[in-house]
C-alpha cells in the first residue's frame, strides 16, 4: 500500500496563508498532537519506508510518525509543496478578492497560474506519479508512507479517480489524515481517504 499522509496543522493553516515553500513555518501545538495521534493510528501497520517532502511541516510530521519504528525518514523533492510563485505568503481572502478563485484556476490550469510563476497542476502530478513509480519498483508488496501536502495528494487522486477541477477544488484533505492507494496489474485503486482518529471528524479541517 502507498499511504499518503498530509502534514499536520502548521502555522500557515491556522492563519490561512499560502506558505508554499517558505522556510520556518512550524507545526502548531495542535499539529504536533495530530501527528502523534496519527502515528498511533498507523501503529498496527507494518511500514517498510517513510518518505517525506523536505518542507519542515511535512518532515516534522514524518519524524513523529517514524519515532519508535527504527526507520529513517528519506526526504524527496518529488513530494514537496507547490511553488506558489507570486502568491507566496498571501492571505487566502486577500488573494480571492484580488484574483478570484485561484485554487479552482490552479486545477483548471488557467494561464493566470503560470503568469504568476506558480507550479502547474500537471507538473505537480508528473512528479508525484514519478515518486509513486519509484516506490512501486523499490518497495514491491510493501507498505510505504509518503508525507506530503494537500495538492500532491489531490494530484494522485485525480489520476486514480479522474476528478474534475470543480471536484478537486471542493475536496479537502485534512491535516494529519491519510489516503491509501493500492496498485495491481498497473491499475490504481483508492482504499481510504481522510482516514484519521474518529473524534477529528467532528472538527473543522
Amino acid at each position: 500500500m502507498i499511504i499518503f499522509l498530509r502534514h499536520a496543522q502548521a502555522e500557515n493553516n491556522a492563519k490561512r496563508i499560502l506558505a508554499g515553500r517558505t522556510e520556518g513555518v512550524h507545526l502548531t501545538k495542535t499539529g504536533i498532537e495530530q501527528a502523534e495521534q496519527i502515528a498511533k493510528y498507523l501503529k498496527p501497520l507494518d511500514i517498510s519506508a517513510i518518505y517525506s517532502s523536505p518542507i519542515e511541516r511535512a518532515s516534522h510530521t514524518a519524524e513523529i510518525v517514524a519515532k519508535n519504528r527504527s526507520l529513517e525518514v528519506v526526504l524527496d523533492e518529488r513530494l514537496t509543496e507547490i511553488d506558489m510563485g507570486k502568491f507566496t505568503r498571501m492571505n487566502y481572502d486577500d488573494m480571492f478578492a484580488k484574483y478570484g478563485n485561484i485554487f479552482l484556476k490552479f486545477y483548471e490550469n488557467d494561464p493566470v497560474i503560470a503568469e504568476h510563476e506558480v507550479e502547474t497542476f500537471p507538473d505537480v502530478q508528473k512528479r508525484v506519479l514519478d515518486m509513486v513509480d519509484h516506490v512501486l519498483k523499490k518497495h514491491k508488496n510493501e507498505n510505504v508512507i509518503l508525507v506530503t501536502h494537500m495538492d500532491p495528494i489531490k494530484s494522485m487522486l485525480a489520476k486514480v479517480m479522474n476528478l474534475l477541477p470543480e471536484t478537486l477544488f471542493e475536496l479537502i484533505i485534512a491535516n494529519a489524515s491519510f489516503t491509501i492507494i493500492k496498485e495491481q496489474d498497473k491499475k490504481f485503486s483508492l482504499s481510504a481517504i481522510n482516514a484519521m482518529n474518529i473524534d477529528r471528524y467532528y472538527q473543522t479541517w
